[in-house]
């Protein structure tokens, strides 16, 4: 598979210093951009597959007319944390 390259971005000099400031031992500064943008992507699929699930399950409720409380909700995983510890 051939490689792409990403833009080059300009930040402000402290951005650039902060980042370099945090590199573990032996990483790049282009090995931290690149796990940085791995880490936004897989966060805004989870996003997005969170706002769908919740959209149909709105959907769901709006045709069955299955409602339940906040305060059933939390109860119920309140339980499921006791039961887990």
């Amino acid at each position: 598979m051939k490689t792409a390259i990403i833009p080059a971005l300009r930040v402000e000099p402290e951005l650039r210093e902060a980042a370099q400031n945090v590199l573990a031992n032996g990483e790049t500064l282009s090995s931290f951009v690149e796990e940085s943008l791995r880490n936004n992507i897989e966060r805004r699929l989870h996003q997005q597959a969170f706002i769908a699930r919740g959209i149909a399950s709105r959907d769901e409720a709006k045709i069955t007319q299955e409602y339940y409380s906040a305060e059933s909700v939390l109860a119920e995983l309140d339980e499921m944390l006791n039961k887990a510890r």
